[in-house]
């Protein structure tokens, strides 16, 4: 669950979207690395962002538009 503070922070898309491609990107390193344990760890934080950032994320900006 994210904070006020944390969902002010990653309101802009870009920013959503380059944290989780961080991530992804991180997990192929480790995979091409050969590293299963972090690799699984940044699989797990990419699952993560784009479970919050993406699907769970609540953007004030559908509901300022509608009332427009």
């Amino acid at each position: 669950m994210l904070s006020e503070t944390d969902r002010q922070f990653f309101k802009p898309f870009w920013r959503r979207v380059v944290a989780t491609l961080t991530c992804a990107v991180w997990a192929s390193i480790e995979w091409l690395y050969d590293e299963p344990m972090w690799a699984s760890f940044a699989v797990l934080l990419t699952v993560y962002c784009v479970w919050n950032f993406f699907y769970r994320f609540e953007d004030d900006t559908d509901e300022n538009n509608s009332s427009q």
